[in-house]
C-alpha cells in the first residue's frame, strides 16, 4: 500500500513516519491484502496540540476517513488510525453477515465504483453583512455519482463516508431515498411516497 505522510506547517520526523507506516500496512494486511493508498497529514491542532487527518484509499469505490486531536502527534495517528479500524471491522461484519456472494456480485458489477468522486465547490462567505435574508444563502454546492444500493448498503457507505446523509438509488423499488443520521445516533431513511 502507497502511504503518503505530509504535514501542514508541522514538521514529520522519521519516527513518525516509521510509525504511521508500521500501524497502515498492518492493518491493510489484516483486512484488505491489495489496499491502494493513505494519506496522512499532520497539523497544529487546538491548544497548541497536533492533529492528523487520514484518508485511506482501501478498494475502489471505498474511502475512510479518520481524524483525531491530541497532545502528542503519535498520539493524534493512533487516535484516527483506530477511528479508520473501527470503520474497517464494522465494514467487514457487515460483509460477513451478508451473503457473500451477493457481495462479490455487487463488487463486480461495480455497484461501488466511483463512490469518491466528488465535486466540491465553496461560494465566497459573506461576512458582515447587515441584509436581512428570507432564506439562508448557499454556501456550498457538492456533486456527487448518485449509486444505485439497497437500503442496508445505503447504510453501510452513509458510515464509511463518514457522513450524515446519503441520497441513492433504491435497487429494490428504482426510486431515490436517503439515508441520513439522526440526532440520537440512529438512521433515518426516507422513502417518496409511491402514487397509487
Amino acid at each position: 500500500m502507497e502511504i503518503r505522510v505530509s504535514g501542514h506547517q508541522v514538521e514529520t520526523g522519521d519516527a513518525l513516519k516509521d510509525h504511521v507506516d508500521t500501524r497502515l500496512q498492518g492493518m491493510a494486511e489484516k483486512y484488505f491484502s491489495r489496499a491502494i493508498s493513505a494519506q496522512v497529514t499532520f497539523g497544529q491542532g487546538p491548544n497548541g496540540g497536533f492533529s492528523c487527518d487520514i484518508v485511506a484509499h482501501v478498494m475502489q469505490g471505498l474511502v475512510l476517513k479518520g481524524r483525531h486531536d491530541a497532545p502528542d502527534a503519535h498520539l493524534a495517528f493512533d487516535g484516527a488510525a483506530e477511528k479508520i479500524e473501527k470503520q474497517l471491522r464494522r465494514y467487514m461484519r457487515r460483509l460477513k453477515d451478508r451473503n457473500a456472494g451477493q457481495a462479490q456480485a455487487l463488487a463486480e458489477n461495480g455497484a461501488y465504483d466511483n463512490l469518491d468522486n466528488a465535486g466540491y465547490t465553496l461560494f465566497a462567505e459573506r461576512i458582515g453583512e447587515d441584509e436581512e435574508h428570507d432564506a439562508p444563502l448557499i454556501i456550498a454546492e457538492t456533486r456527487v455519482d448518485v449509486p444505485d444500493a439497497t437500503v442496508s448498503d445505503a447504510v453501510m457507505m452513509l458510515d464509511l463516508r463518514n457522513t450524515n446523509a446519503l441520497l441513492f438509488k433504491n435497487s429494490g423499488t428504482g426510486s431515490y431515498n436517503m439515508v441520513y443520521r439522526r440526532g440520537d445516533g440512529t438512521i433515518g431513511w426516507v422513502e417518496p411516497q409511491r402514487a397509487g
